[in-house]
């Protein structure tokens, strides 16, 4: 994933930093000035917010495309959708296309959905290759979903679903390694962890599991810096913030270290006057 690319100083700064950002795409808002401010509403190129909920951003060349759930009022009610925006600064977004516009594909009835988009591009078949949570209204079946397109912001046809590996996925995330290897991180809540599998070698299928990681955790991600995996997670708190931790392990397979808070909380100063001499 591109934004996993790139150099630091150490790990742990590294660490904030990549969490930094994603609370900043994911959760924040952008104006015209080039700041990023908090809570406010982030908008496009046409002055629409923007809707990339759940997203995953892929870097093509120079370019950044973030892939989201476009959750816009007045889309057709039995239809969902997968819109595509880009940028070269991770501020200022143009909007590309509405990727992916689903009716349904598997027959789960009413409340269907589509979550947490992650596109991937297969070097060898030169294709852009999607991956997202597929469920009913219920969450009960847990699939991934594929699709794919012949271009990063294309219309991508709809393929398959199925649950990686025989088990219920829900939580999905993305990793390439430093050798080109795609993985898919998913969280498998009857495991109580989740795992990391290595995708078939044209990234339709799951192949093979390489770790499982028993944490109850979700929003799976993973950072490979100076010889060290970095996996981090977001705590099972429904809708409510909570701080990301994160482990450590020499090699995909493990072992892993004990989970940490990437951003210790501070003591609060005491407020009492110190005692007298």
């Amino acid at each position: 994933m591109a934004l996993l690319a790139g150099k630091s100083h150490s790990a742990l700064p590294r660490l904030a930093a990549f969490c930094a950002i994603a609370c900043l795409i994911f959760l924040r808002g952008g104006n015209a000035s080039g700041a990023i401010t908090p809570g406010g509403v982030w908008f496009d190129n046409r002055g629409q917010q923007i809707q990339a909920h759940g997203g995953g951003i892929l870097k093509v060349g120079d370019t950044f495309f973030w892939f989201g759930e476009d959750r816009s009022q007045g889309l057709d009610p039995n239809k969902r959708y997968v819109s595509c925006y880009a940028s070269k600064d991770l501020v200022h977004w143009t909007f590309r296309n509405q990727v992916l516009k689903l009716s349904d594909p598997e027959n789960f009835g009413a409340g269907w959905l589509i979550e947490r988009p992650k596109v991937f591009y297969n070097a060898t078949t030169k294709k852009y290759v999607l991956y997202a949570h597929i469920d009913d209204g219920t969450y009960k079946v847990a699939r991934v979903a594929i699709a794919i397109s012949d271009t990063v912001d294309g219309d991508y046809r709809y393929l398959k679903s199925f649950r990686p590996l025989g088990l219920e996925s829900r939580d999905i995330g993305q990793f390439i390694d430093d050798d080109g290897t795609a993985y898919l991180i998913f969280e498998s809540r009857p495991t109580r962890g989740f795992l990391i599998a290595r995708l078939s070698p044209d990234y339709l299928d799951v192949e093979k599991q390489m770790s499982f990681v028993p944490a109850r955790l979700e929003g799976g991600a993973l950072v490979h810096y100076q010889g060290l995996y970095y996996v981090i997670g977001s705590h099972m708190s429904g809708w409510s913030p909570n701080p990301n931790v994160y482990a450590t392990a020499t090699s995909l397979e493990g072992p892993w270290t004990q989970f940490k808070d990437i951003a210790p909380r501070q003591p609060k100063p005491s407020t009492r006057n110190p005692p007298h001499s």
